[in-house]
């Protein structure tokens, strides 16, 4: 059978169109600064999302206690048809019965137990406004975290490129000086095992960046696998506040502190829910029903009104053990708030010493990454003029990356330090 040449032509344009369309088309890098990374962070991340939807649960759970202040209506239809046999003129047959009711119900005075449970739908609203407050603010340090995270392993990794680089081209020479006998066998021993431990390094500090992209991608909300290009880098930038400041401003904005002081509002409004087991009640009731033997059975009408007065007189010491555990409860939310206090301060001079002893590194570590360089440099000369031995090139470019390793962490450490900070002094995230 033959074939003609033009189905081939056809067929080979469908497969090569085929296989255009379904090849990905790679998507450009997404840029990023750190208000972006902070903005995705704050729109995308369930976790505020979870908050959001605590806070508008809470205020649903005002209507809700506020409805048993309320009046209460009900309608009831009863529709009955008994068996049991009647006379209906001289034969026998079945009841049918309708009837209709509408109940009307209002708690006058409870004792202050739905006054209690009131405000405490009140506090638990206001806490769950602080929490959304809260968990901004952790959100923006998880941000910024991951970002100068990125920033740092990617500055590491060029150190580690950099590391390659200097120990091949050290090979190099030590291979053309070993070939015309200037050098022993073990120099190019050594250096070649170097350059093995910077290839090494090198594949490491390459999936840490991978890492770490992820976790930033995770946190703002964008594909784990996406590529992204940050727009800044890792900077020095002095802080102009002092500690006593901090520590100032934190114990005035925490949301922590006001949610401590909620609860412990809400730990007395228990008190008075424990106590109105001890008072008396009133309630409001009021009826009005029709029946007929025929339906809607909405004939014969009947009211009813009352006034019920509760007391109770004895409960067996219930309601005594429920005021002394809100008793206690309250105890518990006022050194709650005091511990409070104390965490808060104490997480505030943390940070901030932290970030103080990273500012001092940064000094230092700076001044060692030029002397290292410019020990590395002459050591190379040396070496290259026959003076030097490889274990002083080798010590040098160890030392060379180890002091650019150092300055990396301390900007990292700088600039999360003060992150965690700011997080420690509640400062509003917009």
């Amino acid at each position: 059978m033959k074939t003609h040449p033009r189905y081939f032509a056809k067929t080979l344009a469908a497969l090569s169109l085929l296989a255009a369309l379904s090849t990905p088309v790679l998507a450009a890098p997404v840029e990023l600064s750190l208000d972006d990374s902070i903005s995705l962070a704050l729109k995308n991340n369930p976790t505020i999302k979870i908050a959001e939807a605590g806070k508008q649960q809470s205020r649903w759970r005002i209507d809700q206690a506020q409805a048993g202040e309320g009046f209460v209506l009900d309608y009831t239809h009863n529709a009955q048809r008994s068996d049991n046999p009647v006379r209906l003129g001289g034969a026998f047959g079945v009841q049918n019965s309708f009837s209709n009711q509408l109940s009307l119900g209002l708690s006058i005075y409870s004792g202050g137990r739905l006054e209690g449970l009131v405000d405490q739908a009140r506090l638990t609203y206001k806490v769950s406004d602080l929490n959304v407050d809260a968990t901004r603010q952790q959100l923006k340090l998880s941000a910024t975290n991951s970002y100068f995270n990125v920033l740092a392993t990617r500055n590491l990794l060029e150190v580690a490129k950099q590391s390659v680089d200097d120990f091949a081209a050290h090979l190099k020479n030590v291979q053309a000086q070993y070939d015309v006998g200037t050098v022993a066998r073990v120099d190019v021993l050594q250096t070649q095992v170097q350059l093995a431990n910077a290839q090494d390094s090198l594949i490491k500090a390459d999936n840490n960046y991978n890492f770490a992209v992820a976790n930033l991608n995770n946190v703002i909300g964008l594909p784990l696998g996406g590529e992204i290009r940050l727009k800044e880098d890792l900077t020095y930038q002095q802080y102009p506040l002092t500690l006593d400041d901090n520590v100032k401003y934190a114990l005035a904005n925490r949301p922590e502190i006001y949610q401590s002081l909620a609860n412990i509002a809400f730990a007395k409004d228990q008190i008075k829910i424990a106590q109105s087991g001890s008072l008396p009640t009133l309630d409001f009731n009021g009826a009005n029903g029709w029946s007929a033997p025929v339906f809607p059975g909405m004939k014969n009408s009947n009211w009813m009104v009352s006034l019920s007065l509760g007391l109770n007189v004895f409960d067996s010491g219930l309601t005594r053990s429920l005021v002394q555990q809100a008793e206690y409860g309250v105890t518990t939310a006022q050194e709650t708030a005091r511990q409070s206090l104390d965490t808060i301060a104490l997480d505030v001079r943390i940070a901030f010493l932290s970030m103080k002893e990273a500012e001092k590194r940064i000094d230092t570590s700076k001044v060692a990454v030029n002397q290292a360089d410019e020990n590395f440099r002459i050591t190379r000369v040396r070496y290259t003029s026959g003076v030097g031995t490889n274990l002083d090139v080798v010590d040098a470019e160890l030392a060379l990356t180890q002091a650019k390793t150092n300055y990396i962490q301390a900007l990292y450490d700088y600039n999360t330090s003060k992150a965690l900070l700011d997080k420690a002094m509640g400062i509003i995230v917009k």
